[in-house]
């Protein structure tokens, strides 16, 4: 059965049996492996997202992606202990003062605030010029796995762990509170930039810590996008969205020891001007790190 989707006011949209595919996504011919025992099933299609600015990692790129023991310094990334995913759509007229608040996130230093644009209010006369089904597919694997069938605009995903109305400011602001307060486990996750290359790590998990695999998502981002939008809820209006990801994919596994993974910025960063490291239980379990560098960040480099 397909997830109920509502907005604020609540509207109810049906749709068909949600499309799982299962892909194998391969980076380096013999080494890394996402299988589905690593990656859920309803995450594994956003691992590319089709959008006109996306390049995927070449072949040649790929053969760069190596586990290394250490690696030169540039721009780096600040601590974070909250990640706050808003859901959102061009065509929601409950959703403007959630993109507000998210643009508001994003200037913390101790949040990274992202945006994930759905497709599925597209019929209302106004196609979300920056939304992807594959984030569609994010929110509803979200609700399956906390069990709750929550599915709306606009929602915003802490730690995905717990979800609040994005436009409920002090419920929001609690839940990121409470983030920062006390997660389970949080680990440490490195992420720097220079001229060439993106480093990304994770350390190891507590000694006495039961903590389960995750694997390690890269998130390309726009820091700005400013939609006019002429027809639907929105019609007339001129809306900034921040942090919006353009592109998600998997670049390694975590087992609980320490990681380093180096990725080619050339072939990845053309066309983007911020980036995410997510280290995620399962496709859409709980976050047990992360780290974020802004355009500020890596126009420094």
């Amino acid at each position: 059965m397909p997830l109920p989707r509502r907005r604020l006011p609540v509207t109810m949209a049906s749709r068909g049996r949600l499309r799982v595919r299962v892909v194998l996504h391969s980076i380096v011919t013999r080494s890394l492996r996402y299988e589905s025992d690593s990656v859920s099933p309803d995450m594994i299609d956003f691992i590319r997202p089709k959008y006109p600015r996306c390049r995927t990692l070449g072949v040649a790129a790929s053969a760069f992606l190596l586990l290394l023991t250490g690696f030169a310094t540039g721009a780096m990334a600040r601590e974070v202990k909250a990640v706050v995913e808003l859901f959102t759509s061009q065509g929601c007229s409950s959703c403007p003062p959630a993109d507000k608040l998210l643009g508001e996130l994003a200037e913390r230093d101790d949040v990274i605030a992202l945006t994930l644009p759905v497709d599925y209010w597209d019929y209302l006369g106004w196609k979300d010029t920056l939304a992807s089904p594959a984030y569609t597919k994010r929110q509803e694997a979200y609700a399956r796995r906390r069990g709750d069938r929550q599915v709306y605009t606009p929602q915003m995903v802490v730690n995905g762990r717990m979800h609040v109305i994005g436009s409920h400011r002090d419920r929001v602001l609690d839940a990121i509170v409470e983030a920062n307060a006390s997660p389970d486990v949080w680990i440490d996750v490195g992420l720097s930039v220079d001229r060439e290359t993106i480093m990304v790590s994770a350390a190891a998990a507590p000694a006495d810590s039961d903590t389960p695999d995750a694997t390690v998502w890269l998130l390309l981002t726009s820091k700005s996008e400013e939609v006019n939008i002429s027809r639907g809820e929105n019609g007339g209006r001129s809306i900034t969205y921040s942090n919006v990801v353009r592109m998600m994919m998997p670049v390694g596994s975590w087992s609980g020891d320490a990681i380093e993974i180096s990725l080619p910025r050339a072939d990845l960063m053309e066309g983007y001007d911020g980036c995410a490291v997510l280290l995620q239980v399962d496709g859409a379990g709980p976050l047990l790190g992360a780290s974020f560098l802004d355009g500020t960040d890596l126009t420094s480099n």
